[in-house]
């Protein structure tokens, strides 16, 4: 009841007519925010995380904290009265241990357990609550930068055939039924069989493991065929935060691992770099494809991986 009467005495730090802030992490992602934000006129301020953001990122930035420096970070963050905060960029999760000794501050014994104990859908939830408790308004990457996320259909030369279509179909299918679960947003699914399923190791070390099963043909007689990669969020996630993301690196290591294609959630996937992803997965014979949020079929063209016109 204290924690609820303070929240409510506390005025929001968020201000419409504030900067955007971006807590960065590592990767890409935070400074392609900063420049579409840039391009729309709206001011930011970066608030890079030690440790994980990249140099570019850190030589941006208005500030710098260590990743368990709550105070810090929240001091900084309502200090800035931003119109919304976002966060941006990987980071590695914390140890139980440091957790609990973080979060001692703002959190009863109980709930501490449940965020140290829980997965990383439970602990950004707690992230992004502790965040709006103390004024801030969260936005997602949709809200800011909504030219980064997956259209809807082929956004390469190529499109799948038959057979590439129903292994889309097949790990659509699996992901949509582990949405409950707090594992991955990626499978490697080839001739409708399910090679690999995304967890804690991420997207790369998934796809290398799909890489050395796809060298063994597990009793199939032959290599399997119509190896493809699906990513997309979770039903019911919050996309504000944790989105799936392609790019570059993405399509070389789908390539290596012999994938002939790669299937995203549209408007939930984030894509880094569309035009060089796009441009290597033509140059490598992969397609990319935005899969539409209604199951329905979509109008790309299913019967040919022939360029499109």
């Amino acid at each position: 009841m204290a924690a609820a009467a303070a929240r409510a005495d506390r005025p929001p730090a968020s201000q419409a007519s504030g900067p955007v802030a971006i807590v960065a992490g590592s990767g890409r992602l935070p400074l392609l925010i900063v420049e579409a934000l840039e391009r729309a006129g709206r001011p930011c301020r970066v608030l890079a995380i030690r440790g994980f953001a990249d140099p570019a990122t850190r030589r941006r930035a208005d500030a710098t904290v260590d990743l368990l420096d709550v105070r810090g970070a929240l001091d900084t963050l309502c200090g800035w009265t931003p119109a919304g905060v976002t966060l941006a960029g990987a980071v590695a999760r914390p140890s139980p241990a440091a957790l609990l000794n973080t979060l001692a501050a703002y959190r009863n014994r109980e709930t501490l357990r449940s965020l140290a104990s829980g997965g990383d859908d439970h602990l950004l939830r707690g992230v992004l609550a502790l965040l709006e408790e103390h004024g801030l308004q969260v936005l997602g990457v949709r809200d800011l930068a909504p030219g980064l996320m997956a259209p809807v259909g082929r956004f390469g030369a190529l499109g799948p055939d038959e057979a590439a279509d129903a292994s889309v179909a097949a790990g659509r299918a699996l992901l949509a039924s582990l949405s409950p679960h707090d594992v991955g947003q990626a499978a490697v699914v080839a001739s409708r069989r399910v090679l690999a399923v995304e967890g804690p190791e991420g997207t790369d070390r998934m796809l290398d493991r799909a890489r050395t099963l796809a060298r063994r043909p597990l009793g199939l007689g032959r290599a399997p065929a119509a190896m493809v990669l699906v990513k997309r969020a979770k039903d019911g996630q919050d996309l504000r935060v944790d989105l799936p993301a392609i790019g570059p690196r993405t399509v070389k290591r789908a390539a290596q691992a012999g994938c002939i294609g790669i299937a995203v959630g549209a408007g939930d996937t984030l894509v880094l770099d569309r035009a060089e992803t796009a441009a290597l997965a033509d140059r490598l014979g992969l397609f990319l494809l935005g899969l539409p949020p209604d199951p329905e079929p979509a109008p790309w063209d299913r019967a040919s991986r022939e360029p499109a016109p």
